[in-house]
Parts: C-alpha cells; sequence; structure tokens
C-alpha cells in the first residue's frame, strides 16, 4: 500500500521562517521584507523579530502570508562579553493568527530601544523569566505549547552549542540545519543536534531558514517548502505542525512515499542521494552533473523488519533522506518513525 510521507495533494509554498525587520534590529521594515521576498519567489514570511511579539496580519495577502511569530534569546552571562556568551535562540511561531500576545514574553527582557515602542501591554507587565538551562528552555516550550505557540531551536552552531546544551530539551517542533547568516558568515550548522534528538525520540522537522537582517547577504539562501491546500494562515501552520515540508538551500522534491518497503523519492538534478536511518544502515544513489539522479528507490524492507525483531532498541526507529546537487546544496526531509508507517 502507497503512502505518502510528503503530502500527494496541495501546492509547495517557498517559507522563510526567520527574519528580522526593523521592529528590532533589521535594517527593512515589514513591507520592504514582504517586497524583497515575494520578488524572490516565497509566498510565506514568518517575522521574528527580537523579543517582541508583533503580528504582521495586514500584510497578508491573497499571494503571500505573514506569520506571526518571536524570537526569544538566553545568554549564559560568561565573562568578557557577547563573543564569549553561549546564546541559546527560540522562535516561536503563533497557530492561531488572532493571537496578539505570548505567555512567555516580557518586555524586561527587550534590549533594542527600537523595539521598545513594540512592547505591549501584557508583555510589559508579565513577570515571566528566562533562565540559561535545558530545565528553563522546556519550561518555556511547554508554556508557549500550551500559549498556541510552535518552537523552533535556532542555529546551534552560531550559538556555539554542544551536546550537553541541547540534549534533554523537549518538546520541540524544529531546529534549523540550515541558516544562511550564519553559514555565509562562517559558522554553518550541521544536522547533529538534529540527529541527537531524533535519536532520544523526538519528532522534529529539520528547517532551513536565513535569519535575514537585510535584503543582500543574509536573504534567500535557505527555505521551508510547505505543502498546504491553501495559503491561508491555520492550514498553513497545521501543515507545519503535522511536519508536512522539507527543507532546502538549493535542491527541490517533488515527490515522496513508501510503498512496499520501498521508499521512492524524484527530485531536481542530483548529484547524491542517501537515506539516514537510526542505526548504522544507509542507502545512497551518486550522479554527476552530467548524468544528475532524479529519482531514487530504495527498499528498506530489511530495516523496518530488523527493527521489528531487535533484541535492544536503543531509540525509537526513524528515517530521513538527504539530497544534494552539483553544487554542493542540499535539501532534508523530516524524519519519519517506523510507528507512523500504515
Amino acid at each position: 500500500m502507497r503512502q505518502y510521507l510528503l503530502p500527494e495533494t496541495g501546492k509547495f509554498y517557498k517559507a522563510n521562517l526567520h527574519v528580522h525587520t526593523t521592529v528590532s534590529d533589521g535594517q527593512m521594515t515589514p513591507e520592504e521584507t514582504k517586497a524583497g521576498y515575494k520578488a524572490h519567489g516565497y509566498s510565506i514570511v514568518a517575522f521574528t523579530d527580537h523579543e517582541v511579539f508583533v503580528p504582521q496580519n495586514a500584510l497578508t495577502d491573497a499571494d503571500f502570508l505573514a506569520i506571526n511569530a518571536v524570537e526569544l534569546a538566553i545568554n549564559d552571562g560568561w565573562p568578557g562579553g557577547f563573543k564569549y556568551n553561549k546564546s541559546t535562540h527560540l522562535n516561536l511561531y503563533a497557530m492561531d493568527p488572532e493571537k496578539t500576545d505570548c505567555a512567555v514574553c516580557s518586555g524586561k527582557f527587550v534590549w533594542l530601544e527600537q523595539s521598545k515602542p513594540y512592547i505591549s501591554e501584557f508583555a510589559a507587565n508579565n513577570k515571566y523569566r528566562k533562565h540559561y538551562s535545558v530545565a528553563a528552555y522546556n519550561d518555556l516550550i511547554r508554556k508557549a505549547r500550551a500559549d498556541g505557540f510552535l518552537t523552533c531551536y535556532n542555529h546551534p552552531v552560531w550559538s556555539m552549542h554542544n551536546y550537553s546544551d541541547y540534549s534533554g530539551m523537549q518538546g520541540l517542533w524544529g531546529i534549523e540545519v540550515y541558516n544562511t547568516g550564519s553559514a555565509r558568515g562562517g559558522m554553518e550548522d550541521t544536522v547533529q543536534p538534529f540527529e541527537d534528538l531524533l535519536n532520544q525520540g523526538q519528532h522534529l522537522v529539520p528547517v532551513a531558514a536565513d535569519d535575514a537582517h537585510s535584503l543582500g547577504a543574509s536573504a534567500y539562501g535557505g527555505w521551508t517548502m510547505i505543502r498546504a491546500e491553501a495559503l491561508d494562515y491555520v492550514t498553513v501552520m497545521q501543515a507545519l505542525e503535522r511536519g508536512d515540508c522539507y527543507s532546502s538551500n538549493g535542491p527541490e522534491i517533488k515527490e515522496l512515499y513508501i510503498e512496499d518497503g520501498v521508499v521512492h523519492l524524484t527530485c531536481s538534478d542530483a548529484v547524491f542521494v542517501r537515506l539516514v536511518t537510526s542505526i548504522r544502515y544507509k542507502h545512497v544513489k551518486r550522479g554527476t552533473a552530467e548524468e544528475p539522479v532524479n529519482e531514487v528507490a530504495f527498499n528498506i524492507s530489511d530495516f523496518i523488519e530488523g527493527e521489528k525483531e531487535c533484541r535492544a532498541t536503543r531509540t525509537a526507529p526513524w528515517f530521513r533522506l538527504e539530497v544534494r546537487d552539483a553544487a554542493g546544496n542540499r535539501a532534508w526531509t523530516r524524519a519519519y518513525f517506523l510507528d507512523e508507517l500504515q
């Protein structure tokens, strides 16, 4: 029986899920941001200004969706100044377009003068406190989810994080595996934190995003392709919550399904496609720029059956796929856990 891992129906909408405007430390207004991204083929932008939750519903039209969001930061306070600080950044995306405040946003943490006029009355009086610890992150993620927000863990490499900084984080929706600003600034992310948390049994979406502060060097480099039935707020956010998406900084994934134990993927021209699992079990297909790969069929029946019979399961079994083109750009699917298969 065929099961579509990316939905069979609907349309792919190109989204940037991390951007800053003049509401915080960006150089362009929300309106300029919309115009720039629309001109580059994007249908969706999440406005993630620092510390202040400012809905941008007025920017939404028939061809463009503004997702209301905020980026929260927690620094460890190591002596010597910010360049020495570890800094946990979390994007929170509102599921409901009518949300006007966020339970974990507090005016006391707004450090940018240009952001202070945007502090809501709720945030000004909100006594919620942030702390640099996994327990505190989990409290924030839990309270944000109860308030109707999905949480993404941003740019672990730029944050100077290692396993001890993120191990034990619970309730995340996504994690950045590519951040344009960080990558072009010399601190490119890896999939290791993503896989570490997958191996703890957490269902996560890999996110590629810009973290753009201008429409120059940090823009238009990483995106999330969301498969949804319509370009409306609730439909798109529900698709994101389900993981009906993939992320990329170049290649296109056109179709992905599993049938009778065989994973089928079609894509734009690629030189390398791999299927990765939770154990030392992989599939790879290689091509060249002259003879590219455009489809693969990986039979994983033995992986599925082997995991059923495994005597000592270390982690909930999963698989995911990556596509790489001749320029070295990549696309990442989310991980599909075997208990999701029909």
